[in-house]
């Protein structure tokens, strides 16, 4: 599934938020163990047609944090990452973090490659 990702270095964790209900909570309430897939936009060497492609999957299990404190600290720091500015991410929080459920990756596995797509 598609979805927005903080990674916490301090921690070596990996938070995500969604809605407290669908399919993704269904799944994870089912089997706590998730992979994470992140690549990036890849690049081309000079005169080389073909698209060189980094990345990475994490594989690990998921807790659903409850505290409410948690979840507003961890959305805070993953709205910082893709919102524009800090008072936008306070907006959302307000209108929207009763509404979130946030959930915490514990890293279990890394592993990624280079793909040349040739």
């Amino acid at each position: 599934l598609p979805i927005n990702f903080f990674y916490d270095e301090t921690e070596n964790k990996i938070y995500f938020h969604c809605a407290k209900e669908g399919h993704k909570i269904d799944a994870l309430r089912k089997h706590d163990k998730a992979s994470l897939c992140i690549f990036d936009e890849g690049y081309r060497k000079d005169g080389d047609w073909a698209l060189n492609i980094n990345s990475v999957i994490v594989f690990g299990k998921i807790r659903f944090v409850e505290e409410v404190e948690e979840t507003i600290e961890k959305v805070r720091m993953l709205g910082l990452k893709h919102y524009p500015t800090p008072e936008s991410v306070e907006e959302e929080i307000k209108k929207a973090a009763s509404r979130v459920q946030l959930l915490e990756m514990t890293i279990e596995h890394v592993t990624g490659k280079l793909v040349n797509e040739s």
